[in-house]
């Protein structure tokens, strides 16, 4: 029997979760044996799960799996070094040049598993299957946003968090906005037909921020793009791969510039194709932008796991996006599953 285990996330602020208790319950009646941890953060009950039928673990409980368990989980795993020999269905970034992902690729070799990464789940014209994009912009470019709201009171943005709803998060922010006296800044998304620059393209609509919307035809020339300075905030929407242009070059932080908050929604910047090189690592809730340029300043906010500041509605919306697969996971040796597996083997040598 294909046994699927929904691990627990360990990382701070992380809580959503690819499975519901609904898409539980369609597994268990497809014959799938689920087992889900419990979780003292994640955004969905563990009462729903237990409902539905599934087997509910210790929280972390994950590494004791049976081995022929198929371990489930959104985000990173501990760094801790131990080797890997379950199949994980995870986000691994590990195959676009990130540094840190090399060292999961060898805890996978040296423990004979397999990583199906969820950014690398596609059908067969290599459309994504399921993505959080649309959130992860929607989120970006409030934080984004709360970014340039600090820079008119001459502050740096503070620490920010989890909102019951996008409703929520619209009044927080809108007050904010209101409390300023200059008018509302102008924004670029580039990446604004995808997934991810719609929701950074909805949010700043919804808060009477002007945008300037482009997308492949507008940056196909690769550079430079003098007009992303002009603007006020830049949303980088593109995921990083090899031919992804500039569109930010450390140049920038000493040219005339209009440009005083980037949203790198994307958040790769350990990619050897970053677009946006003017910064070097990751921010955090605690600390949502780094300071790169101080005249006029500029700072960067590339929060990784943006969707969970709304995580029941990008919970939701991902899980039923993946379900479809989910449902497959029998033959995991083909189709959906098979490719993913293909891309893990490419990457290994």
């Amino acid at each position: 029997m294909t046994h699927l285990w929904v691990r627990a996330e360990q990382r701070p602020n992380e809580d959503r979760v690819g499975l519901t208790p609904e898409g539980a319950a369609a597994l268990i009646a497809r014959g799938i044996k689920v087992t889900v941890e419990e979780s003292a953060v994640r955004a969905i009950p563990i009462d729903g799960y237990r409902a539905a039928g599934c087997t509910i673990a210790a929280e972390n409980s994950w590494p004791q799996a049976p081995l022929d368990a198929i371990i489930f989980g959104l985000k990173e795993l501990p760094e801790d070094g131990s080797p890997l020999p379950h199949k994980h269905i995870m986000f691994g970034h590990a195959f676009k040049g990130q540094h840190s992902g090399k060292e999961l690729l060898r805890r996978f070799g040296a423990g004979g598993g397999t990583l199906y990464d969820l950014e690398y789940l596609v059908d067969e014209a290599g459309r994504r299957v399921a993505a959080f994009g649309y959130w992860a912009g929607y989120a970006g470019a409030a934080v984004t946003l709360k970014a340039w709201a600090a820079q008119q009171r001459g502050d740096i943005c503070g620490p920010v968090g989890v909102y019951p709803g996008k409703t929520a998060l619209l009044a927080d922010l809108g007050a904010e906005l209101d409390a300023l006296s200059a008018a509302r800044p102008r924004a670029i998304v580039i990446g604004a037909l995808g997934r991810v620059g719609s929701g950074a393209a909805d949010l700043c609509e919804a808060m009477g921020v002007t945008v300037t919307k482009w997308d492949m035809a507008e940056t196909a020339s690769g550079g430079p793009f003098p007009e992303i300075l002009d603007h006020d905030i830049f949303l980088n929407c593109i995921f990083a791969r090899p031919g992804t242009p500039v569109f930010v070059p450390k140049s920038a932080l000493t040219e005339p510039r209009r440009l005083t908050a980037i949203g790198d929604v994307a958040c790769d910047p350990d990619s050897d194709y970053n677009p946006v090189p003017v910064y070097d690592r990751a921010t955090t809730w605690e600390a949502p932008v780094v300071r790169v340029a101080e005249n006029p300043v500029l700072d960067v906010m590339a929060i990784d796991n943006l969707p969970s500041m709304l995580p029941v509605e990008s919970s939701q919306d991902y899980a039923a996006q993946l379900l479809p697969s989910l449902l497959t996971l029998d033959g995991i040796e083909s189709g959906v599953w098979g490719r993913a597996r293909a891309t893990f083997d490419s990457h290994m040598g």
